[in-house]
Protein backbone atom coordinates (compact mmCIF):
# COMPACT_ATOMS: atom_id res chain seq x y z
CA UNK A 1 0.00 0.00 0.00
CA UNK A 2 1.56 3.39 -1.31
CA UNK A 3 1.42 6.30 1.11
CA UNK A 4 1.21 9.47 0.64
CA UNK A 5 2.52 12.73 1.96
CA UNK A 6 1.06 16.24 2.27
CA UNK A 7 1.96 19.15 4.36
CA UNK A 8 -0.92 21.77 5.79
CA UNK A 9 -0.19 25.26 7.03
CA UNK A 10 -1.60 26.60 10.36
CA UNK A 11 -1.59 30.84 9.04
CA UNK A 12 -3.32 33.91 8.05
CA UNK A 13 -4.02 33.21 4.51
CA UNK A 14 -4.06 37.38 4.22
CA UNK A 15 -0.22 36.89 5.86
CA UNK A 16 2.88 35.92 3.65
CA UNK A 17 2.42 32.21 3.08
CA UNK A 18 5.54 29.89 2.40
CA UNK A 19 5.05 28.76 -2.05
CA UNK A 20 2.70 31.41 -2.67
CA UNK A 21 1.40 30.85 -6.00
CA UNK A 22 3.00 27.65 -6.55
CA UNK A 23 0.25 24.85 -4.93
CA UNK A 24 -0.95 22.63 -6.74
CA UNK A 25 -4.25 22.54 -4.48
CA UNK A 26 -5.64 24.66 -1.72
CA UNK A 27 -8.91 23.91 0.50
CA UNK A 28 -11.12 25.66 2.13
CA UNK A 29 -13.34 22.92 4.41
CA UNK A 30 -15.85 23.23 7.23
CA UNK A 31 -17.51 26.17 6.07
CA UNK A 32 -14.10 28.11 5.71
CA UNK A 33 -15.06 30.39 2.98
CA UNK A 34 -16.76 32.03 5.43
CA UNK A 35 -13.74 33.22 7.15
CA UNK A 36 -13.88 37.30 7.68
CA UNK A 37 -17.54 37.18 5.63
CA UNK A 38 -16.27 38.14 2.73
CA UNK A 39 -15.95 34.92 0.28
CA UNK A 40 -14.98 37.44 -3.12
CA UNK A 41 -11.94 38.23 -1.16
CA UNK A 42 -11.17 34.86 0.03
CA UNK A 43 -11.56 33.01 -2.86
CA UNK A 44 -9.19 35.69 -4.50
CA UNK A 45 -6.45 35.25 -2.30
CA UNK A 46 -6.30 31.48 -2.68
CA UNK A 47 -6.65 32.07 -6.04
CA UNK A 48 -3.27 33.76 -6.20
CA UNK A 49 -1.32 31.26 -3.86
CA UNK A 50 -2.74 28.03 -6.16
CA UNK A 51 -0.18 27.84 -9.21
CA UNK A 52 -1.85 28.12 -13.16
CA UNK A 53 -3.41 24.69 -13.57
CA UNK A 54 -3.92 24.14 -9.84
CA UNK A 55 -7.17 23.77 -8.28
CA UNK A 56 -9.60 25.40 -5.40
CA UNK A 57 -11.80 23.58 -3.87
CA UNK A 58 -14.37 24.86 -1.73
CA UNK A 59 -17.07 23.14 0.89
CA UNK A 60 -20.33 25.39 0.30
CA UNK A 61 -23.77 25.33 1.84
CA UNK A 62 -26.40 23.05 -0.07
CA UNK A 63 -28.72 24.25 -2.51
CA UNK A 64 -31.34 25.43 -0.47
CA UNK A 65 -29.77 27.43 1.65
CA UNK A 66 -29.97 30.93 2.21
CA UNK A 67 -26.58 32.62 1.21
CA UNK A 68 -26.16 35.09 3.94
CA UNK A 69 -23.12 36.57 6.29
CA UNK A 70 -23.59 36.48 10.24
CA UNK A 71 -21.77 38.48 12.93
CA UNK A 72 -21.18 35.20 15.08
CA UNK A 73 -18.37 34.82 17.82
CA UNK A 74 -16.83 32.16 19.82
CA UNK A 75 -17.64 30.68 23.28
CA UNK A 76 -15.81 27.74 24.88
CA UNK A 77 -16.81 27.73 28.62
CA UNK A 78 -16.51 31.07 30.35
CA UNK A 79 -14.66 32.36 28.11
CA UNK A 80 -16.44 34.67 24.69
CA UNK A 81 -14.04 36.02 21.93
CA UNK A 82 -15.17 38.95 19.92
CA UNK A 83 -17.70 39.36 17.34
CA UNK A 84 -16.94 38.69 13.79
CA UNK A 85 -18.06 38.09 10.14
CA UNK A 86 -18.69 34.47 8.75
CA UNK A 87 -20.14 34.15 5.53
CA UNK A 88 -22.31 31.15 4.45
CA UNK A 89 -22.60 30.78 0.69
CA UNK A 90 -24.95 28.50 -1.05
CA UNK A 91 -23.88 26.30 -3.66
CA UNK A 92 -26.74 27.54 -6.17
CA UNK A 93 -24.91 30.99 -5.76
CA UNK A 94 -21.14 30.32 -6.62
CA UNK A 95 -21.57 31.04 -9.63
CA UNK A 96 -22.13 34.89 -8.34
CA UNK A 97 -18.44 34.54 -6.76
CA UNK A 98 -15.51 35.32 -8.52
CA UNK A 99 -15.00 31.37 -9.47
CA UNK A 100 -14.42 31.09 -13.43
CA UNK A 101 -17.14 29.34 -14.99
CA UNK A 102 -15.24 26.55 -15.29
CA UNK A 103 -16.63 25.72 -11.85
CA UNK A 104 -17.44 22.37 -11.32
CA UNK A 105 -20.12 21.67 -8.64
CA UNK A 106 -19.71 18.24 -7.10
CA UNK A 107 -22.04 16.58 -3.98
CA UNK A 108 -20.86 14.06 -1.90
CA UNK A 109 -23.85 13.55 0.55
CA UNK A 110 -23.69 16.76 2.92
CA UNK A 111 -22.39 18.99 2.57
CA UNK A 112 -21.66 20.72 -1.19
CA UNK A 113 -18.50 21.32 -2.51
CA UNK A 114 -16.66 22.79 -5.81
CA UNK A 115 -13.82 23.20 -7.41
CA UNK A 116 -12.54 24.92 -10.41
CA UNK A 117 -8.82 24.84 -11.80
CA UNK A 118 -7.27 27.91 -11.76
Amino acid sequence: MATTMSTALLRDVFDEVPGSGRWATALLADGNIGIGGNPELLLRRVRQLVRPGGEVLVELAPPETRSRVDRVRLRRGPLIGDWFGWATVSVSDITASPAPAASRPWTAGRPTAAGWPV
